[in-house]
């Protein structure tokens, strides 16, 4: 059984911020870096505001619901930080796999995201968010594939719903959340986090829109 990947922006947004949807907390993303570069910008990007939390250490650290995978377009789990969660979660390689047969045609573009189940029982889910079309690309310094992927993983986090319909902010509380790019697609790490945070900003507006 596949988790689900359709998101709809305009649904059921307010007092998503506040946790007032359930008595609910407030969804909580949380930033992580292994490698101190990357540490170091996702802290200075968020410096100030109290929305976004950063680790420094590894997102199978995080007590999270859902991990996001910055995999390619045909869910193929080979490297970097894919490949942890492959090891990790034996079976989501496939289940990524057929989902993008499924639902995309098997390739799902930059820009837009799918969320499968892990296998496991902690984290349950996996977003799948492409940065780049074709394994272990390197992507161009003017990229902006961070922000559109950033951008897909907080749409279906915002609007998503299951197969069994429910939403996926009401099932997703926590997200921790990998370097975008970062690894094999060079993206420098400064320009991922003001991406991310950019993107972020867009789909969770800062002025009470969560």
């Amino acid at each position: 059984m596949l988790g689900a990947v359709t998101a709809d922006s305009g649904a059921d947004t307010a007092g998503i911020a506040t946790g007032e949807l359930g008595g609910q907390e407030p969804l909580r993303l949380v930033l992580c870096a292994v490698d101190e570069p990357l540490a170091n910008a996702w802290t200075e990007a968020v410096a100030g505001r109290s929305d976004v939390e950063v680790h420094r250490g590894s997102v199978l650290d995080i007590d999270a619901e859902a991990v996001v995978s910055p995999a390619n377009s045909f869910g193929l789990m080979r490297g970097g930080i894919d490949a942890v969660y492959a090891r990790a979660f034996p079976a989501v390689e496939q289940h990524v796999r057929s989902a993008v047969l499924a639902y995309h045609g098997g390739e799902l573009p930059v820009g837009q995201a799918l969320v499968v189940p892990t296998g496991e029982p902690a984290p349950a889910w996996l977003i799948s968010a492409p940065t780049m079309r074709e394994p272990g690309e390197v992507l161009p310094p003017d990229t902006v594939h961070p922000y559109l992927a950033a951008r897909a993983v907080f749409h279906l986090w915002r609007g998503g719903r299951l197969e069994d319909e429910r939403p996926v902010r009401r099932v997703v509380r926590t997200i921790a959340l990998p370097g975008l790019g970062t690894g094999v697609g060079g993206v420098p790490p400064r320009n991922c986090a003001r991406q991310v945070m950019a993107a972020w900003d867009e789909v969770f507006d800062p002025r009470g829109l969560r």
